[in-house]
């Protein structure tokens, strides 16, 4: 599959998404929403759901939503502001997609500003092509340093079941800052996640594509990370999906696990997993939790900070 862009354009996606032969299950087609915010919530209702739409006409088993979309990512600086942008779960904002996932017969991957004391959460929930919610996510790392001190952590990583026409696929979330902590991946990774969501909201360069690159390597899954395109002040676009899987039968020595990156402008970019091939591989390379030694790992769960790494905004 390949973006609306135009193939000449510089901006467009760089590769196609890789292509199966017969006799497999059907691909995991993920729709990453790489649109621009409106000025209101009731705006980005309306925009969000003509783009699942969209989405659906596209193939997609699920629609995923760049950061925080309920505002835009914004967070207000007072809190009678930040706390009258944010919505519950169970909002009407949230609950609208829920719907349309049910009469779309697709998931939806909807983020928001999350309503919580004693601050705001940046939240992600995942509904399923019945409507059902299966995944409620909460950024678990905040950007302490930035505007996000004003935000609550989430207190885990978790991963769900999710029904698609061609099957369960297994999914799990992380959120932008996230994705630059090993352990976040990891995590989801043990818990068996084979596809994992990641919603973003920074400017995508070398080295950040390269985390991700890295996470899907190291713990054979599939990633799709969905950002704002230009035109969002600090964000540059650039979604980026990853297979996972260094090699291949057929090909010679090692490939590179991107399947799509998509360009700086605004569009939906519809990513395909090949799940089967995907499950195949993880079930005879050598990453992930094969030969891994926890006994080994104690220092990982220590608490404590020493230079050069103390921050004073740092929160525990």
């Amino acid at each position: 599959m390949r973006s609306e862009q135009n193939k000449t354009d510089k901006t467009a996606p760089r590769r196609a998404v890789l292509q199966l032969g017969e006799g497999v299950m059907k691909d995991f087609k993920v729709a990453m929403l790489q649109i621009l915010p409106e000025a209101t919530a009731d705006g980005n209702l309306r925009k969000g759901l003509d783009a699942c739409a969209r989405a659906k006409e596209m193939g997609a088993d699920l629609a995923l939503f760049p950061e925080m979309w309920s505002t835009g990512y914004r967070i207000a600086e007072s809190l009678p502001e930040l706390q009258a942008d944010a919505v519950r779960a169970d909002s009407d904002f949230v609950r609208a997609f829920a719907e349309a996932a049910r009469e779309l017969r697709m998931a939806i991957g909807v983020t928001f500003l999350e309503a919580y004391e004693p601050l705001p959460r940046n939240s992600l929930c995942v509904f399923d092509r019945n409507g059902a919610q299966i995944l409620h996510y909460a950024k678990v790392h905040t950007c302490d340093f930035g505007e996000e001190r004003r935000l609550s952590p989430g207190d885990d990583f978790y991963a769900a079941d999710l029904d698609t026409a061609g099957g369960p696929v297994r999914i799990g979330a992380m959120i932008c800052y996230d994705r630059e902590f090993p352990e976040s991946a990891r995590i989801l990774m043990l818990k068996g996640a084979e596809i994992l969501l990641v919603p973003n909201a920074c400017p995508m360069e070398i080295n950040r594509i390269s985390q991700l690159r890295a996470r899907a390597f190291e713990n054979m899954v599939g990633i799709a990370t969905v950002n704002y395109p230009y035109g969002k002040p600090d964000c540059n676009g650039h979604s980026t999906a990853f297979d996972g899987m260094a090699y291949r039968p057929d090909d010679e020595g090692a490939r590179d696990t991107l399947i799509l990156e998509a360009g700086e402008r605004e569009g939906i970019y519809l990513a395909a997993f090949p799940i089967d091939e995907m499950r195949s591989y993880r079930g005879q390379e050598v990453h992930g939790n094969a030969y891994r030694r926890p006994r080994k790992y104690g220092m990982l769960i220590c608490e404590e900070v020493a230079e050069p790494f103390i921050r004073g905004d740092s929160r525990r």
